[in-house]
């Protein structure tokens, strides 16, 4: 029984015989292995292009800018799950990527969304500082989060964004959704009636839809990068564990209390 929507009985990613392998139509072994780094792999794979140097080199950037964050609670997560099951290195990795959400971490395919948005109506002839005021104060008024925007310890800025954006200047690779991402900055302070600073996730989405990677992969940016934080993680939980700690730690901040009625 056949389930759903479904496409052609293709796969246009890998094949592999007895000898060989090829990805995207080129050939692993002979080509590719020694040729590309791990980041233009992740672009070719994903896209079947490889990239360009501004491609290549933001898509570093951005994903060493999202990778670690300290004792996050993927990391948090993470970790005491190796601890439960230290044989299943693969399940640890796996609960922290789990907790990729629209709170924490999984925000830059947000903001592609509200920047794609917004970059419609521009196009349609609206301003961009109207259009974006407009857009904060409807999120603001039906009581939503903008988002891109807010962060519970980088105040009054997040410094990778401030970095992540002066290099999208320096380098020529701004285009409409970082200036759109800007405009956006102003309107959610002035839609909030304080500042609001634009957190990592607002440029990630921002450079990448400049430099034409796909809308609807940018979740991929942070999954892809928290990973290597995770593996990290892990490998410290090894040396020293501190899982359990936590645990205990948490135990005793919370009070049992009784239920009502």
């Amino acid at each position: 029984m056949l389930i759903g929507k479904h496409g052609k009985a293709t796969t246009s990613i890998c094949t592999a015989d007895p000898t060989s392998l090829t990805i995207r139509d080129r050939d692993l072994c002979s080509d590719l292995m020694g040729r590309l780094t791990f980041t233009e792999f992740f672009f070719l794979l994903v896209t079947g292009n490889e990239p360009t140097d501004d491609q290549r080199d933001f898509l570093d950037l951005l994903l060493v800018a999202i990778a670690e964050h300290g004792l996050t609670p993927t990391a948090i997560a993470s970790r005491m799950t190796y601890d439960a099951d230290p044989q299943s290195i693969q399940a640890a990795v796996a609960a922290g990527i789990l907790g990729c959400g629209t709170v924490v971490l999984g925000t830059a395919e947000l903001c592609g969304k509200l920047l794609q948005g917004a970059k419609a109506r521009v196009d349609a002839g609206e301003a961009a500082a109207d259009v974006a005021l407009d857009m904060a104060r409807e999120t603001r008024a039906s009581g939503g989060k903008l988002p891109g925007f807010g962060h519970p310890l980088h105040r009054p800025v997040d410094p990778r964004a401030q970095r992540i954006l002066e290099l999208a200047r320096e380098r020529g690779v701004a285009g409409p959704y970082v200036e759109l991402s800007i405009a956006f900055e102003s309107a959610a302070s002035e839609a909030w009636g304080k500042p609001l600073p634009m957190n990592v996730s607002m440029p990630i989405a921002a450079v990448l839809l400049d430099l034409d990677f796909p809308a609807a992969l940018l979740k991929a940016i942070p999954i892809l990068a928290r990973t290597a934080g995770l593996l990290a993680h892990l490998s410290e939980e090894q040396a020293n564990p501190i899982g359990f700690l936590m645990a205990s730690h948490a135990e005793a901040a919370i009070a049992y209390e009784p239920a009502e009625g």
